[in-house]
């Protein structure tokens, strides 16, 4: 089975944490792709050049300047020295935006209640691009940044990358589909890192997200999950990046159904 994985929250931020997960994710046997976020990286950084970060339900507004940074950063710093360290791993990848190869096409969202900017919402994944690289033995790792095909980069969420790319690989067979982060999965109390929901079902959704259990980034992150599911995707699970067998296996975190 393919394992889409997506890395992200306080992992990335962390350098033993990051050297951990990768390590594990080296090793992990059978097909895999890897996609990564980077949202406080670039926050530091772009608050660094007076910047200020801007989200709205979970989402970063993109004008052009932050643009530029979240392109330097997700592109550049975060996805290269997670390939050279899958590299020095024995693990043989390729770090890829949707510009390459058009891997993945997305359009600027259009402006409703809220104008997000240059964000953008997928349109296709280059599956067959991926297939080739996986069955040759290579792991691609994916990068949030899409683009339009007329040379506009856009800033694209990476929970829905990760849903995307294991939608256009399920073609192909069963997939796997994986959130990695700091906590052992969703959480019934966001003060309680004992109060792991173990399964949710895409009915409960809705529901969840009224009550509150679910707000913030992890709307976004569940609502690809479920997409993901009515897609096709054998498998999505959400846990802790450090315990990243155990919740490939079904022993740890949130299983969505």
């Amino acid at each position: 089975m393919l394992k889409v994985i997506k890395i992200g929250g306080n992992i990335l931020d962390d350098e033993k944490a990051l050297a951990h997960f990768l390590n594990d994710f080296a090793m992990l046997n059978g097909p895999k792709v890897l996609v990564h976020g980077g949202g406080k990286i670039a926050s530091e950084i772009g608050l660094q050049l007076g910047i200020e970060p801007n989200y709205v339900y979970g989402r970063r507004i993109t004008d052009a300047d932050t643009l530029k940074v979240v392109t330097m950063v997700y592109a550049g710093l975060v996805n290269k020295n997670i390939v050279a360290k899958l590299q020095s791993l024995g693990c043989s990848a390729i770090g890829l935006t949707g510009a390459d190869v058009n891997t993945i096409a997305a359009n600027m969202r259009a402006v409703k209640e809220i104008d997000f900017g240059f964000v953008g919402d997928v349109i296709g994944v280059n599956g067959i691009f991926l297939k080739q690289l996986i069955d040759s033995g290579i792991v691609p790792v994916l990068a949030p940044i899409t683009h339009d095909g007329n040379g506009t980069l856009l800033n694209t969420n990476a929970d829905t990358i990760a849903q995307e790319a294991a939608k256009a690989m399920a073609v192909y067979g069963e997939v796997a589909l994986v959130y990695g982060f700091e906590k052992d999965g969703v959480l019934q109390n966001a003060a309680d890192d004992a109060s792991v929901i173990a399964n949710i079902s895409v009915n409960d959704f809705d529901r969840l997200v009224s009550d509150g259990v679910i707000s913030g980034g992890m709307i976004p992150k569940i609502q690809n999950g479920c997409d993901a599911i009515r897609a096709g995707v054998k498998q999505v699970i959400i846990g802790n990046a450090l315990q990243l067998n155990n919740i490939i296996n079904g022993e740890k975190g949130t299983v969505i159904k």
